[in-house]
């Protein structure tokens, strides 16, 4: 077995069968990629539109790629015709955007909202009150070509695991608000996407459906 095979079979096991595995492919070479596709894994990570589309045009067409960095509004057209998940939609003005590239694919775009949970202001996404009026504005109203199924966030960058499970707990509240002001009758509202390599455990702990692992399966990143 590659070290790569060896790697997803160890963490898929010890995984619910609730968590779905993001395998975070951004640096990665095609091969390394490929070598995960022929392991079974088929949902993969990337944050850079472009590259993600490279990717999508020599990877087998089955992949499920999911979109979990910044999403800059003029690169969104470069991922709509294909992106399975755009997990970072972190402010209400990319909604039109992507809404505008889902029809002109004639598709419909599933999306999650990316909440600020940790300490890093560096760190992408909204705070209660700006996802609340996002969801009741009427910009989303108008958005019949996308979905919203759930949350994303990121925890601190910290050994400190009380301030991590706080703030994976934070996301879980909000999802259940939202999940019970907004989409209560949605079966689609479901997903809950935080937790990475270093602190994947806490984050199913505190209720995450899908979490976004890298540097465990593939090792240090190729920093580019």
């Amino acid at each position: 077995m590659s070290s790569i095979e060896e790697n997803i079979a160890w963490l898929k096991a010890q995984l619910p069968e609730r968590v779905q595995l993001v395998a975070v492919s951004k640096t990665q070479p095609v091969e390394m990629i490929l070598q995960a596709y022929q392991c079974g894994q088929r949902v993969f990570g990337e944050n850079k539109a472009r590259e993600m589309e490279e990717k999508h045009q020599q990877l087998p067409a089955d992949i499920e790629w999911h979109f979990i960095g910044h999403l800059q509004s003029n690169k969104v057209k470069y991922i709509a015709p294909f992106v399975h998940l755009i997990q970072a939609v972190d402010r209400e003005e990319l909604l039109p955007v992507i809404n505008r590239e889902a029809v002109k694919n004639k598709r419909i775009i599933h999306c999650l909202l990316q909440f600020h949970i940790a300490t890093e202001e560096t760190k992408y996404g909204m705070n209660w009150e700006e996802a609340a009026h996002l969801l009741e504005s009427e910009t989303l109203a108008q958005c019949d070509h996308l979905r919203i199924i759930g949350v994303m966030g990121m925890a601190s960058f910290t050994e400190d695991t009380a301030l991590i499970r706080k703030e994976f707990s934070t996301l879980y509240h909000y999802y259940l608000l939202m999940k019970n002001s907004y989409f209560r009758d949605n079966p689609d509202f479901k997903e809950i996407s935080m937790g990475m390599s270093g602190d994947y455990p806490l984050a199913i702990e505190e209720g995450s459906t899908m979490i976004r692992v890298g540097t465990l399966l593939f090792g240090e990143r190729n920093l580019r």
